[in-house]
């Protein structure tokens, strides 16, 4: 949890006195953890949140560049399209960079509820999860014009926003690992993974705004009832194709050992359907997922060497295995990309016999089974 910074009570109430009718005053603070965030508490008792941004591993994303990319998601979805899928920004100061939210209390995180109660106590939660997801899809797709206005008028925009760039270079790495691991990308698979780079390059209809950061962590939830679920932390956020943030329901993310569970992907596809039709198609939409799902295994091979260096028992071992075959089992079910489907269980194989703790029956873990460390 960030330490809030002196005179950090004062910035926000002057910036909250520009917005309103009438002064405001923070009465109190209460930290907010796990981020950097605080909620403050104002005179007549209402509550909003002051978040900050934090150093983050990627150095191409600075927290002034976050900032800037947070603020214009949340108005976009807010002012320019009426959406009430995230929170609002209420106020924002760039120089010092923080933002002033909405409080969606009593929500919490849904990642905290899967660890503490397993996946099938919030099934409800799970899907209102994944349908929040193809909301924000289907409502922004053939809109980035609009999006990319409001950004550009907040400061220049990173590199790191260059998806098509991004894209070759992170799997350009990954690739490399593979070829040290034994498994390398070649022939028809690598035929097919070029197929990969161009869907994801070029998403047609599936471009809409995606969160960058999609897991469980980044939603909240109501503990019990109706769900009513909120999408937090827009700081990566970019037009890029949908079905990169529809991955995590596929293929397990960094907190994950398994995230098996077909409803709440059938509840993400039905609710990007109802603004992109095209998800209807299978052979399309499955081709797109595929891609998705074998994008993001081959860069989490990135890791390999951060792996090798761990000491046996490490979860992110079998992880590795984990992502790889679900990789490989998307694509089985949507019956696309069978080279590259191939190469990944032979690579999850690799992985096993390099680190014999990783040769694990996977196919016994529940959904939303956690890792440990």
């Amino acid at each position: 949890m960030t330490t809030v910074e002196i005179g950090r009570p004062a910035e926000v109430e002057a910036l909250l006195s520009r917005h309103r009718p009438s002064a405001v005053t923070v009465v109190g603070w209460e930290p907010v953890p796990p981020w950097a965030v605080v909620r403050a508490r104002l005179d007549g008792a209402e509550r909003v949140i002051a978040k900050w941004t934090r150093p983050h591993v990627d150095q191409s994303r600075t927290t002034a560049w976050r900032v800037r990319t947070e603020l214009a998601a949340l108005r976009f979805l807010s002012d320019d399209l009426g959406l009430d899928l995230a929170p609002r920004a209420l106020a924002a100061d760039l120089t010092s960079e923080f933002i002033v939210l909405t409080d969606l209390a009593p929500r919490t995180p849904l990642d905290r509820l899967l660890r503490a109660d397993g996946a099938e106590a919030h099934a409800d939660r799970l899907a209102a999860f994944a349908r929040a997801h193809g909301e924000l899809h289907a409502a922004t797709a053939g809109r980035a014009g609009i999006y990319h206005a409001r950004r550009a008028a907040l400061g220049p925009i990173a590199p790191a926003e260059d998806r098509i760039g991004r894209f070759a270079a992170h799997q350009a790495e990954g690739r490399g690992q593979a070829a040290v691991l034994g498994a390398p990308i070649a022939g028809p698979a690598e035929r097919e993974l070029a197929a990969v780079m161009d869907e994801l390059g070029e998403p047609g209809p599936f471009l809409a705004l995606c969160n960058g950061d999609p897991e469980a962590n980044n939603v909240l939830v109501h503990a019990s009832g109706y769900p009513d679920a909120r999408l937090i932390d827009f700081e990566f956020a970019a037009y890029s194709h949908a079905l990169l943030d529809a991955a995590c329901l596929h293929v397990p993310g960094p907190g994950w050992l398994s995230v098996r569970d077909d409803a709440p992907a059938a509840a993400y596809r039905r609710a990007l359907a109802r603004g992109v039709p095209e998800a209807e198609d299978d052979r399309r939409y499955g081709f797109g997922l595929a891609a998705a799902c074998f994008y993001y295994a081959v860069v989490r091979l990135k890791r390999l060497p951060a792996l090798d260096a761990r000491a046996p028992g490490e979860d992110s071992r079998p992880q590795l295995v984990a992502i790889l075959e679900a990789a490989a089992r998307t694509a089985d079910a949507h019956r696309v990309l069978p080279h590259l489907a191939g190469w990944a269980r032979r690579a999850a194989a690799r992985v096993r016999r390099r680190w014999p703790d990783a040769d694990v029956d996977l196919d016994a873990l529940p959904p939303y089974t956690p890792r440990r460390r």
